[in-house]
């Protein structure tokens, strides 16, 4: 088989794969090196010219990668599939070709297996970490339909849900330290809210100290979940909450209000 032309009818082992393209990379550096009335260069420049070619080799492969891993997403495919046919891990494809599910016109849409409601969950996401908060948009954008809002502290949470302009979220994903007013605040205003104590509210924070976690569900916080250290795990946590609080729970109806117990007929 020449190295100029190369065609596989089924898809090569790794082995071969490999020797093609080393077939290929040589002969492109002899075609580089060498001309009709130039003599065949000695060790050294042959040396120097391959490892040139094997950059500029290096540098097509990036992009021609790049432009793959668009075209897979957009015809479907997630990060563990991407991720897999260049012998990475989801996180490791994800670390490579980030953004590749941020959701617009322009950019490809990760499709999910599961049913797509009919229109999009509404989840607000109150977290000043934006590598965190990153993190659990992509983790979302994996489970179906969601309308993230993202807001940095409690003031601008509160803001957002008392707008009669602004979608009420199905769920409140609330981190504890925040500038302004912290998740602490946030959460006893919520559950002291007629209008906004119906609304789940899962803590999603660092913090694994007894008086926080005690402190949640006093304030009575639906949830309160540590961030997991390991990438995965993290990706795993997030898409918990969302299978529970978006899939197997019973969610109260737009509009509904907790009932006043000190109201009487």
């Amino acid at each position: 088989m020449s190295g100029n032309n190369v065609r596989w009818a089924v898809p090569p082992t790794t082995a071969a794969a490999e020797a093609e393209v080393d077939a290929l990379v040589r002969d492109l550096t002899d075609r580089l090196t060498q001309t009709p009335t130039s003599p065949s260069p000695d060790g050294a420049a042959r040396a120097l010219a391959l490892l040139h070619t094997l950059d500029r080799v290096r540098y097509a492969t990036e992009r021609l990668q790049r432009e793959a891993a668009v075209d897979a997403a957009r015809a479907g495919a997630g990060y563990p599939q991407i991720g897999a046919a260049c012998g990475l891990t989801r996180q490791g494809a994800r670390r490579r070709w980030p953004g590749l599910f941020h959701h617009s016109n322009d950019t490809p849409t990760e499709h999910s297996t599961m049913t797509v409601p009919t229109r999009p969950f509404d989840v607000l996401l109150v977290e000043d970490d934006i590598a965190d908060a990153m993190l659990i948009e992509e983790a979302l954008s994996e489970r179906g339909a969601r309308n993230l809002i993202r807001v940095t502290d409690g003031v601008a949470a509160l803001e957002y849900l008392r707008d009669p302009d602004n979608a009420r979220p199905e769920l409140i994903v609330l981190d504890l330290n925040m500038p302004r007013m912290n998740g602490r605040d946030l959460l006893k205003i919520l559950k002291s809210d007629a209008d906004l104590q119906v609304i789940p509210v899962v803590v999603l924070t660092t913090s694994t100290a007894p008086d926080d976690v005690s402190g949640a569900y006093s304030s009575h916080a639906n949830a309160y979940v540590a961030k997991p250290v390991n990438l995965d795990e993290f990706e795993r946590a997030v898409q918990s909450i969302d299978t529970f609080y978006l899939g197997t729970a019973t969610r109260a109806s737009a509009g509904t209000t907790a009932e006043d117990p000190t109201r009487r007929p």
